[in-house]
């Protein structure tokens, strides 16, 4: 389902719950509950409502739970009235972990980037512990778990990013403790033969968050954009969240490792530019595109799952219309252009 416009939150997030027949299928295959570890952030919402929805199209009976520390007002009651269960917990307290109910299928997407630096310890706790935990306590189950292409090194710009066979360099402390989280559940998965799919995610967007967000903005308010990082992979939220639902299919051991994003690489120059048609604005550029970047190619989750059905200029043109209208963000950027990999 593609839509023109997107005006409000309500119809943003009605959108990014809405399932494919794809997903529906994918639900009906599950054969048992589908927990999700770490729903609280900026997709866990959006994929259990997409998720729980799935569900009552195909007529399933399997429950939808969805555990986090639900640290923003609402959310948990607002979960909760869609029919999905939710539990309060903290991943880090292995009694806790222990006494969450058993699923067939599992979610891992609890996750620390923002915030490390000065606080590396903690970001290695839930990338790394709070990831044995999980494996531990799920070791009959599938999981399907989140990484980041910040495993890769940078890579040439015009290469078409790297692929699931670039040996993982990653840069700074977050990228490092990403790799370990993926160790962690390959170990796992060897030792216990626990199927399992990692997903190697690089910039899901929609219209509060995201890098698309950070350029149009910045082009909207003239504040010059950093040319520094000159290459971006991006990918639809909602497809993320399919592809995620999806991935079960696949889940192996050992561990199956699949990148994440949409098709080819992206100009930052040219996105901004981009925004300035929308705006009718020159953008203000500071910085030389550098001749690497991290980027991240999908063609293999493509070949497998099937490509993004959302192009990158509708989601330019449904972020401008955002930005244009002062609609509500997240306040969360996503510091593209940093290249020592310090969050």
């Amino acid at each position: 389902m593609i839509v023109n416009d997107l005006r409000t939150e309500a119809e943003l997030e009605n959108f990014l719950a809405e399932p494919s027949e794809l997903d529906c299928d994918a639900v009906a295959k599950l054969g048992g509950d589908l927990l999700l570890l770490g729903a609280g952030g900026k997709m866990g919402p959006s994929l259990a409502r997409r998720a729980r929805r799935a569900v009552q199209r195909t007529g399933s009976r399997i429950r939808v739970i969805a555990v986090a520390r639900f640290q923003t007002p609402g959310l948990k009651q607002a979960l909760a009235a869609d029919g999905i269960e939710t539990i309060a917990a903290d991943l880090l307290d292995r009694k806790q972990i222990d006494a969450l109910p058993d699923a067939a299928n599992v979610v891992f997407m609890a996750g620390r980037k923002f915030g490390s630096t000065g606080s590396e310890a903690l970001t290695w706790a839930i990338n790394a512990y709070a990831p044995a935990l999980a494996a531990e306590r799920y070791r009959s189950s599938r999981i399907v778990a989140f990484s980041t292409g910040n495993v890769y090194p940078f890579v040439p710009a015009d290469s078409g990013g790297a692929t699931e066979d670039t040996p993982p360099a990653p840069i700074g402390e977050y990228g490092q403790s990403a790799l370990a989280r993926e160790r962690i559940f390959e170990y796992f998965s060897t030792a216990f033969g626990i199927p399992i799919a990692l997903l190697r995610l690089t910039y899901a967007v929609e219209l509060r968050y995201g890098v698309l967000l950070d350029i149009g903005r910045r082009v909207f308010e003239r504040r010059p954009v950093s040319l520094v990082t000159g290459a971006v992979n991006f990918i639809w939220q909602g497809e993320a969240n399919s592809i995620c639902l999806r991935a079960f299919g696949l889940c192996q051991s050992p561990a199956l490792v699949l990148n994440l994003t949409g098709a080819g690489t992206v100009s930052v120059r040219e996105l901004a530019r981009q925004f300035g048609l929308h705006f009718g604005i020159e953008p203000i550029f500071e910085g030389v595109e550098a001749p690497t970047a991290l980027l991240n190619n999908a063609s293999k989750c493509h070949r497998l799952l099937g490509s993004p059905a959302v192009p990158p200029e509708q989601m330019i043109t449904w972020v401008a219309r955002w930005i244009a209208a002062a609609g509500p963000t997240l306040d969360k950027p996503t510091h593209f252009e940093v290249r020592d990999g310090g969050f």
